[in-house]
């Protein structure tokens, strides 16, 4: 063996609202449940998701731009107060 360690590749994903490529782990995932935009947090939910900056900014760009009815491709609008919410919980556990 050479000695060298192995670094282990991180998944890259693109944020739907501000479209800049990110890991995997710094991307909050986000789910359509019922006309809904659902924040899965441990990645877990069925359905296609989209990934969002954890700011109210990438998720107020993303609204504005109907990101969201790209992402899940569907009519839309979805309701976001529930994933508002949790960016803004998020956002105010970050010191």
């Amino acid at each position: 063996m050479s000695g060298r360690t192995r670094v282990r590749a991180c998944p890259q994903r693109t944020c739907v609202g501000c479209r800049k490529r990110s890991d995997k782990p710094d991307l909050l995932r986000v789910v359509l449940s019922g006309g809904r935009c659902v924040p899965d947090l441990r990645g877990t939910l069925p359905g296609r998701g989209a990934y969002l900056h954890p700011t109210s900014a990438c998720l107020d760009q993303a609204v504005r731009r109907r990101a969201f009815n790209r992402a899940f491709r569907g009519p839309g609008p979805f309701d976001v107060a529930e994933l508002r919410q949790q960016v803004e919980q998020i956002e105010q556990a970050e010191p």
